[in-house]
């Protein structure tokens, strides 16, 4: 049965990360990502998913808007970005984290649309080998830009697996984000089908509005069901902004919703 992760970012707001995989473990949760490491005890985080044995699926490398860990649109951004990850792989790794996201950043005003995409594919063909070394893997995100992230380059599920097929690296993988996909192109279960070899991760939350799953227009345990017969094997990940004041009343009706 596919594994179901929790974003800790998104919930628990008073919490500190530490408590919050205390909290989802206690829900019913195994797996759990989260964002930027920076500003994070690390170690205390550490513990915590060693004491009550959660497994981080991921955290992130780069913001959405390039602002921080670099464009991978921006060839002169190659050093900032390289430097960025090897920090990444090094505090993951003291989670016993093996996976992280990564964002195209904006687009830049100045740059055609194929010199920006070859940038992705210089770059993240050139992580190729710290990746290895590392036996680390990144999942590129497309995003939507109609609603949450204007003027993100890459808002293209079908582009995003053009430049990954291009790369043609196991270790560089796509994280297909359902909400942000149904947004820009629809067509959900058809993607999945055509391009599960190269999927690396799922991002989900409710269309419209980015809530709980079970409140929007998509049918989400058909996608699980999907998903789970095509032979995936990783993580589908929760990360929605609680609709519900009790969000651990949130993230259990979630979960059954999901499981039946």
């Amino acid at each position: 049965m596919v594994k179901i992760d929790a974003c800790i970012e998104t919930v628990f707001p008073e919490l500190k990360p530490e408590e919050k995989i205390s909290k989802i473990k206690e829900i019913g949760y195994n797996c759990a990502e989260i964002w930027f490491p920076d500003n994070k005890n690390i170690d205390e985080i550490a513990s915590a998913l060693k004491i009550y044995g959660v497994r981080l699926n991921d955290l992130v490398v780069n913001s959405p808007d390039g602002s921080r860990g670099g464009f991978l649109v921006k060839e002169s951004d190659i050093e900032t970005y390289m430097n960025r990850l090897a920090y990444t792989i090094k505090i993951a790794k003291k989670m016993n984290c093996n996976m992280a996201i990564t964002c195209t950043g904006n687009s830049v005003e100045n740059l055609t649309k194929t010199r920006m995409i070859d940038n992705i594919i210089r770059t993240l063909s050139s992580a190729t080998e710290i990746l290895k070394e590392n036996s680390f893997t990144l999942v590129l995100e497309p995003l939507n830009s109609l609603k949450d992230h204007k003027n993100y380059f890459l808002d293209s599920g079908k582009l995003a697996a053009e430049i990954i097929r291009k790369i043609h690296s196991p270790r560089v993988k796509l994280l297909y984000d359902i909400y942000h996909m149904q947004i820009m192109e629809g067509n959900i279960c058809d993607f999945i089908e055509r391009n599960i070899d190269i999927i690396g991760h799922f991002h989900s939350a409710g269309v419209p509005g980015r809530h709980e799953l079970y409140k929007g227009e998509l049918n989400y345990p058909f996608i699980i069901k999907l998903i789970d017969r095509l032979g995936y094997k990783g993580c589908f990940g929760l990360e929605y902004m609680p609709a519900e004041k009790d969000h651990a009343l949130s993230l259990r009706k979630t979960l059954d919703y999901l499981m039946s």
